[in-house]
Order: C-alpha cells, then sequence, then structure tokens
C-alpha cells in the first residue's frame, strides 16, 4: 500500500528538505543493520492483490471510490485510475497451510469487493490489462483524485514535456502519444513479498532476480493493449514507456529507466540499492517530514524512514527492496512486482508458491547465484519472458539452454516442490498449487495464450470492441467458477442483450486500416486505390497524418468523363481533385449523431478526426448499413 501523504505544489526548497531527510534514512538504516536491528531467522511472505471494475458491458467502471466507501476497509485501497482497486493480505510465515490460507483471505477480500461492486452495477476482472480500456479511459478526469497521482503526474509530465509516447511491437505494433501517466493505470498486478535478512539479502535478491523469468512465463496475462495484440506479458513494456520521466538529453545518454530489472548482480545489499536509486533518480515528490530517525535510534525506538520509503515508492525495480516496521520491529522484504493479477485465485497462488519455493530451494542447493549465471542472461531471460510466455529460451546455469516449459517442469517445479516441503509447507497445499501450475504449463494454456486463442477464435466476426467485451465476460465468468485457467473453455463472441453497446460510437464502427493519399500524388494513384481495395473513398493527409481533404469515386468520374485535361501530357495533383477541409467526426461521436451528419451535409462517408486534426479512421454509409443489418439480425435472434 503506497505513502499518500505528499506535499502538493512543491518548491524546490521543500525538495531539498525532504532530500535531507531521505538522506538521514539511509544513514538510519546503516545504522540498523550495522546494529543488528533487522529481523532475521524468520521467513515471511504476503500479497497485494489489484483488480478492475467494469460495469456489465464488460468496459471500465469508474466507481473505486463508491466502492471504497461501501467496504470502509483499511484492507483495500486507491490505485491510480478510478476503475482500480487494491486489496492488501496479512503477512504469514512461509510454514504449514500458508498458501491455503493465502488463498482464503484473497478470495474473501474478492467477495467482499464483488458484493459491493455490485451495488454500483460493477464486476471484478482480474487481468494484467483489461481488454477493452480504450483512450478515453486514459483522460485526467479517470485518474483517482489523490495527491500523490495528481502530483505525479504533474512532475513527470513537466520532465517528459507534456507528451509520453508509447511504442510496443508485438503480434501488432501499437504507437500513442499521451499527455499524462493514466497509461500507468492501464496495469494490474499479484505482487507477492518475501521477508529476508539484512545480510542475506544480496544473495536473496539475485536469486529473485534469475527465477523471476521462468515464474512469468507461467504466469503471463497481458497480451492486450487498447485493442492491440502485443507482448505476452506487455504490462512490462507499457509499465516501463508510461513511467519513464526521462528528457530527451538524458534518453540520448542512455540513463536509466524509473521502471527496470537493473544493470548488475548486487554485491553488498540492500543499502546499495537505495544508495544507487537516490543518486540516479531525483525526487518526484516529497512528504512530510518524520521525526529525525536518528534521535528515535538514540531512544531505542525504530523509525518509519518514511522519507526514504516513499522515494522508493517512484523508482519501479521489478524486484524492489522494501523496508517495513511490524510491532516496533524493522524487517526487509523483496517485492515481485512482475506476477500480473489473474486469471483466477487459484493460479495467483500457485505462481507465488513457485516463486517462494523456488526462492527457498535454490538459494540452499546453488546459493550465490552470480556465481554460475551471468546477469545479461537473467535480465534477456526476463525480456524473452515478458514477450513469449511458454514459447520463451532461456540461458539457465551453468549457461545451459532450455525451452520455458522444459525448464519448468523438469528443474524448476521439482525444486520448487522441494524448497517448500523443506520449509515446513503443508504437502497437501504444495501438491495442489505446484499441480495447478504444471497443468497449465503441459497443456500451454496461461492467460495470455487463453485470451489470444479466444480471439482467434472468433476471427472477424462482430466488431472489434464486440470481440473485446466478449473476450472479458468470458473472463469475469470463467473467474467467479474458482476453476483455474487450464480448465477454462476460450470465450465466444456474446449474444447477450448488450450488443448495442458495440455500436454505441463511431470509433467503435469505423475503419482503421486505411489507404490513404497525399495532395500531391498523381490522381491516377487515388484511382488506383479505389479498383485494387473496392473502396469509394479516399482520404488525403499531410505528413504528420492530418487530414485535409477526400477524395470521392465520383470525383474521380467526373474527371474522367470531363476527359481530364485537354493537355493529358501534364499530370493531376490529388489537391486539385479532392474536396478540401470535409466534414469529420470523432471516436467518441455517436453513430446515431453521426449518420445525422451524413444526412444533413448529403455526403457518403465521414473522415474520423482525434485532437489536432490526426486522421484515425474513416466511417461510410456501407459501414452503417453494415451495422443495421447485425442489429436486425441480433433483434430476430432475441425475439
Amino acid at each position: 500500500m503506497g505513502e499518500h501523504d505528499v506535499s502538493t505544489s512543491q518548491n524546490e526548497d521543500q525538495k531539498r528538505a525532504f532530500m535531507k531527510a531521505l538522506l538521514e534514512d539511509v544513514q538510519a538504516l546503516e545504522r540498523l543493520i550495522d546494529a543488528d536491528r533487522i529481523e532475521s531467522g524468520i521467513r515471511r511472505i504476503g500479497a497485494e492483490q489489484e483488480m478492475f471494475l467494469v460495469d456489465e458491458t464488460m468496459q471500465p467502471s469508474g466507481v473505486a471510490l463508491d466502492v471504497l466507501k461501501d467496504l470502509n476497509s483499511p484492507d483495500f485501497t486507491t490505485e491510480l485510475g478510478r476503475f482500480n482497486l487494491e486489496a492488501n493480505l496479512h503477512p504469514a510465515e512461509l510454514a504449514g497451510a500458508c498458501l491455503s490460507e493465502m488463498e482464503a483471505e484473497l478470495d474473501q477480500r474478492l467477495s467482499e469487493a464483488r458484493a459491493s461492486a455490485a451495488k454500483f452495477g460493477a464486476r471484478v476482472a482480474l487481468v494484467g490489462i483489461l481488454p477493452t480500456l480504450t483512450k478515453d479511459h486514459l483522460t485526467l478526469d479517470w485518474m483517482t483524485p489523490n495527491a500523490r497521482y495528481l502530483e505525479l503526474n504533474r512532475t513527470m509530465s513537466e520532465l517528459r514535456g507534456g507528451v509520453f509516447k508509447t511504442l510496443i511491437k508485438g503480434l501488432d505494433e501499437l504507437q500513442v502519444e499521451h499527455d499524462n501517466v493514466m497509461l500507468e493505470a492501464c496495469n494490474t498486478s499479484f505482487q507477492v513479498h518475501f521477508q529476508v535478512g539484512a545480510s542475506e539479502f544480496a544473495q536473496l535478491y539475485n536469486l529473485a532476480q534469475a527465477v523471476t523469468a521462468p515464474v512469468l512465463a507461467a504466469a503471463v496475462n497481458s497480451p492486450m493493449l487498447l485493442s492491440h495484440r502485443l507482448w505476452h506479458e506487455t504490462r512490462v513494456a507499457l509499465f516501463q514507456q508510461s513511467l519513464d520521466a526521462r528528457s530527451k538529453a538524458h534518453q540520448a545518454r542512455g540513463s536509466r529507466q524509473r521502471v527496470n530489472f537493473g544493470e548488475h548482480w548486487l554485491k553488498e545489499g540492500v543499502l546499495e540499492i537505495f544508495r544507487e536509486d537516490i543518486a540516479r533518480f531525483r525526487v518526484l515528490i516529497a512528504g512530510d517530514r518524520d521525526e529525525p530517525p536518528i534521535e528515535l535510534l538514540g531512544r531505542g525506538e525504530v523509525p518509519k524512514l518514511s522519507a526514504l520509503c516513499l522515494h522508493n515508492g517512484t523508482v519501479y525495480r521489478w524486484n524492489r527492496p522494501c523496508y517495513g516496521v511490524k510491532d516496533g520491529v524493522a524487517h526487509l522484504r523483496i517485492e515481485n512486482r512482475v506476477l500480473p493479477a489473474g486469471p483466477t485465485v487459484v493460479d495467483e497462488v500457485a505462481n507465488a508458491a513457485f516463486f517462494f519455493g523456488l526462492m527457498t530451494a535454490l538459494g540452499e542447493t546453488h546459493g550465490d547465484v552470480s556465481r554460475v549465471m551471468d546477469f545479461d542472461d537473467a535480465k534477456e531471460n526476463f525480456m524473452a519472458a515478458s514477450r513469449y510466455g511458454l514459447k520463451a529460451r532461456f540461458q539457465w546455469l551453468h549457461g545451459r539452454s532450455f525451452s520455458a516449459d522444459e525448464l519448468i517442469l523438469d528443474r524448476l517445479i521439482p525444486a520448487a516442490r522441494e524448497g517448500l516441503t523443506g520449509r515446513g509447507v503443508d504437502s497437501a497445499d504444495v501438491d495442489r498449487y505446484l499441480g495447478v501450475l504444471e497443468e497449465r504449463v503441459r497443456r500451454g494454456r496461461t492467460g495470455s495464450q487463453w485470451a489470444l486463442d479466444s480471439m482467434a477464435s472468433m476471427g472477424r466476426r462482430g466488431t472489434r470492441h464486440s470481440r473485446d467485451r466478449s473476450l472479458v465476460r468470458g473472463m469475469v465468468e470463467n473467474q467467479e467458477t474458482g476453476e483455474p485457467i487450464a480448465h477454462w473453455p476460450l470465450a465466444g463472441l456474446a449474444e447477450q442483450s448488450d450488443w448495442l453497446e458495440s455500436y454505441r460510437t463511431v470509433g467503435q464502427v469505423m475503419q482503421t486500416d486505411l489507404f490513404t493519399v497525399h495532395p500531391e500524388d498523381l490522381i491516377d494513384l487515388a484511382a488506383s486505390l479505389m479498383d485494387w481495395e473496392h473502396i469509394r473513398h479516399v482520404p488525403v493527409e499531410d505528413h504528420e497524418g492530418r487530414l485535409i481533404g477526400v477524395v470521392s469515386h465520383r470525383r474521380v468520374l467526373r474527371m474522367v468523363g470531363r476527359g481530364l485535361r485537354r493537355d493529358e501530357a501534364l499530370p493531376i495533383s490529388v489537391r486539385e481533385i479532392m474536396k478540401p477541409d470535409p466534414v469529420s467526426v470523432t471516436p467518441d461521436t455517436s453513430t446515431l449523431e453521426a449518420i445525422e451528419t451524413m444526412r444533413r451535409h448529403q455526403v457518403s462517408c465521414l473522415p474520423v478526426v482525434a485532437e489536432g486534426n490526426q486522421l484515425v479512421g474513416i466511417v461510410t454509409e456501407h459501414d452503417f448499413i453494415t451495422v443495421a443489418a447485425h442489429l436486425l439480425e441480433e433483434k430476430l435472434r432475441e425475439a
């Protein structure tokens, strides 16, 4: 749960004061470690569950604050978007029935969230990235009105010059320019915590870095963003880019991003990370100062180190060190931030069990992993798992190469089993959760693969938005059964009463795979495009993608009828024949309004533009006839 008490409208004096407090916190932590006052000899685990709220049409529902008020529980808190919630679990010792107790607590939290959400017409969805998110949901109107989030957005926007650029290449290619940090709200995760002692921190942190790739490969659940099929765990690419606060100069120098895997093995301990992050990353937000920590230490008390924790919360290592105080005792944790939310609670606990088991077993059998594995291999494995899931290939210990499924099934699941049983975890729980993971890997049925296979099975039936909503509906309904992902049937195209929602706006109907021309192109090119692609309208755009005109087949035919030009030696440009400044609409224009606009202006197509007159699509009378036919078919089916 993040620290939300921050100073707003901060000036440089406040930030300097915060930096002083930050440096004092580092000094205090060093003294705690030197005095052996960090808890050791016990292994505790914990987790944070992030989730989406969706309405009955499976689109994001911005009722999080209402749900939180209704829940009235300290176990729930806000996230960046009004359509997100976070639930926090209580820490438990890694022993006995800890895993089944984690599942039971997660089920309880989700049951509470679902009951409260239902009061506001919403349901809970567990997925790394919600497929029905659109750019309309990523404005500041959808941001939770929280001081920390608003200050983070203000500061990062200043650093980035007000423009956040995202480019992700997968099965499709997504390129987006945005003006705020809300793309980060597309991500939800299941973050797990693993408590470690100060003296063993470096060795276990390095091990966490090494095992992250195979754990993630089996857990991927984020294959789609803004209706584009990208990486098997697109969260990794999106999170890294959406919170990139580097200026152009820093990017040119290759400065490290705030969201990062790291660049080398840890050598000394947790202070090495905190010092490096303070040195590399400027203060983004400043909080109120605590009582000087050195004075608290002098009285035998344990400081909260709030400045250090706040700054640490703005540096997003995939394995992040955490300092905390419980019952007056200081402790350290490794927070694994890689695992996505979902697909089900039992799948999430299986992922956690795999991570905890590997952290226990491999630390005992291999000792310092940095001696048997190159860091670059660990990092490359992480990126391969993010892109390809179980289809990845890894360079493992001692330079041996394995496919992801081979490594997990033949070597790592047996190791995790040994690690968990060695810690005294109930054997029935070990069999249950590692069995869920093993079946998922054997079938190749991760959450991402299920989603991609479901979309492929729908083909091109319905609209893009109806397919996205059908996918989320199938996901939510399967989640509510509690069956693990390996047993889910593929999602089919919904034929329910919400079909009208698929055609509500122009953005849901428009064509986006456009053939366009430039004003200085030959009219022959426009005519050829119409002939080859069987289209009747060709938008004209400038080199920046701005709409400046439309060429219709009627205008081309008129030119042909007039014999084009008497002097046929001179070529005719598109500019001479196009209709300049055509009537246009935006993606959020209602379909009814668009039809009325066509009728009023007596046009048979409408270019669709976004901010700055950027061409993003086109909608024609043929598109609306197709929609009308489909709606009639659906009505007859319902009757």
